[in-house]
């Protein structure tokens, strides 16, 4: 390359915190004769070879755990995405997993609980490259719980790669979906909120499918039809995913507040 292992790891060292550009004017003025995409070319070098070395760690990791007996036990999966703002490519996608067992979940007051052990795995980009490194904590796992929002691409992932895991939509997102209309629908405050706790209660008493009739029997509105008929669509399409009282008879998790609030604590 050409520059020396001191120029190197200034290179490193800056261009983490600035744009190329920036870090560019920044060395010159300390020292001399660099430009912004020898930078560039720098930090993606080594950013690679950090990566390569962490994907020998994952998979040492994870064969050990194979080999444990860790395999059967029961792992929950979440998986999301939320947009960055990107100091190169403005806002860009970053796909968050995380990986954890019910042994790790510790309840701290009659309200909360707390994970004081996950697996997290992260990727800022196309969700090929993410399902990939996704793929090298799970492929060897046997007993699988997902719980995740509506995304097409993590639903088609799962069904391709873990048919016989267990599969939950995210109540919440469930719900919330049933608030919009239910917005739209009742203008009356009283009425809404009514109709809105007894369809909570019913999914979590007989799962989705008399949500499903509840909204079919709705008489017509000319201004939320299109809505209505859209939610039915989509409860259909993942009622198999939303059988909420059958999950809660296992003692299954059936939120996914894990993922959420990861967002916040690792990648933001």
């Amino acid at each position: 390359m050409g520059i020396s292992s001191l120029a190197q790891e200034t290179m490193c060292y800056i261009g983490q915190y600035l744009v190329f550009s920036e870090a560019e004017d920044v060395i010159n003025n300390l020292t001399a004769g660099v430009n912004a995409k020898q930078i560039e070319r720098v930090c993606h070098k080594y950013g690679q070879w950090i990566e390569d070395a962490d994907n020998t760690v994952i998979e040492n990791l994870v064969y050990k755990e194979y080999e444990s007996g860790k395999a059967d036990e029961l792992h929950y999966v979440s998986v999301d995405g939320a947009m960055y703002l990107t100091r190169e490519e403005s806002w860009k996608e970053s796909k968050l997993g995380r990986i954890y067992q019910p042994k790790d979940i510790v309840q701290v007051s009659p309200k909360r609980t707390e994970l004081t052990a996950s697996t997290y795995v992260t990727h800022l980009g196309d969700y090929k490259e993410f399902i990939t490194k996704m793929d090298y904590h799970l492929e060897n796992l046997n007993s699988l719980v997902f719980i995740a929002d509506g995304a097409r691409w993590i639903w088609t992932w799962i069904e391709q790669h873990y048919p016989e895991s267990i599969q939950i939509v995210d109540y919440y997102h469930c719900k919330e979906h049933l608030c919009e209309f239910a917005k739209l629908y009742y203008k009356d405050e009283k009425q809404r909120y009514k109709w809105i706790d007894t369809c909570s209660e019913m999914m979590l008493t007989k799962g989705i499918d008399p949500i499903i009739v509840a909204l079919e029997e709705l008489s017509e509105q000319r201004k939320t039809t299109g809505k209505r008929n859209t939610l039915i669509k989509y409860y259909r399409k993942n009622k198999d995913r939303m059988q909420y009282h059958k999950y809660i008879e296992k003692g299954l998790l059936i939120g996914s507040g894990a993922i959420e609030s990861a967002h916040k604590d690792v990648l933001q």
